[in-house]
């Protein structure tokens, strides 16, 4: 019996110290299928011209020469959607730092040091990491094209742009991924709650959406620019969440899919991440 006793305890130890495997079902729902449907979107927006021609269909009025989130309608594109979705997000990104340092001088809060440190860098890094981008790519913003009443010609994202136009800095789009990433509320809910964690999901879908319009009803952005910044917080974050958040099962197979994995309570440092 203390052999078996011996035996058990070993076997638990190797279960716990296994790598973490994660089903089928989870990396063609969350990595394949919207890897697919981004990059199938994005080419038909390309091939089809469909940045400029809903610019001009939803935005902008030819014969005024003005963009519908500007003139009167500046106060909701960008008093409130603008400025104040940022407000928005910084007092989130802000809120959940908070909660980080606090896991660090409070016994009570400990356990969910790994969630909140999650949470943090799921914005953080997913907007930072498209901030990056846009300084680099040097794409125009589409109050800056001659047919939206600016003074340059159109480029396309590839294409060989003229030395002498001025630095750009409009793609992806930053301010829609601000609200994408909100995103991070699916992954920390979606082991603990797979309804209320759709919910989030949702929710943070169409806050993203509702600041890309804002941006697009100003000029500031095409709609490939912000599609491109929801695949890119999407992906940062699934990463972010495979790498801290998901649970850990035996190296003798992947986990089965809804078995009702625990909603793991632990911090970052019992994770080898602190």
């Amino acid at each position: 019996m203390i052999i078996s006793l011996r035996r058990q305890r070993k076997a638990a130890r190797a279960t716990s110290n296994s790598p973490m495997t994660l089903t089928r079902q989870f990396w063609r729902t969350h990595a394949i299928l919207p890897a697919a449907g981004f990059a199938l979107v994005l080419v038909l927006i390309a091939v089809f011209g469909l940045d400029r021609t809903l610019a001009h269909a939803l935005y902008f009025d030819s014969s005024s020469n003005q963009w519908l989130g500007g003139g009167n309608g500046m106060w909701w594109a960008r008093d409130v959607i603008h400025t104040g979705g940022r407000s928005l997000v910084r007092v989130v990104a802000g809120g959940v730092l908070i909660a980080w340092f606090a896991t660090f001088f409070s016994e009570r809060l400990r356990p969910w040091r790994r969630h909140a440190g999650f949470a943090f860098l799921a914005v953080a890094l997913a907007t930072g990491i498209v901030g990056g981008l846009k300084a680099v790519t040097n794409v125009d913003c589409p109050w800056d094209l001659a047919e939206f009443g600016g003074d340059r010609p159109y480029v396309t994202l590839f294409g060989d742009r003229p030395d002498d136009l001025p630095r750009a800095k409009c793609f992806p789009g930053s301010h829609a991924s601000s609200g994408f990433a909100l995103m991070f509320g699916y992954f920390l809910l979606r082991d603990r709650n797979r309804r209320k964690a759709r919910w989030a999901l949702i929710g943070a879908i169409v806050v993203g959406v509702i600041f890309s319009i804002g941006q697009e009803a100003r000029g500031a952005h095409f709609i490939s620019h912000d599609l491109t910044a929801a695949a890119i917080v999407w992906f940062t974050q699934l990463l972010l969440y495979v790498g801290m958040l998901a649970p850990r099962t035996s190296a003798g197979g992947l986990q089965r899919e809804g078995a009702g994995t625990a909603f793991e309570n632990t911090g970052l440092d019992s994770a080898g991440l602190e």
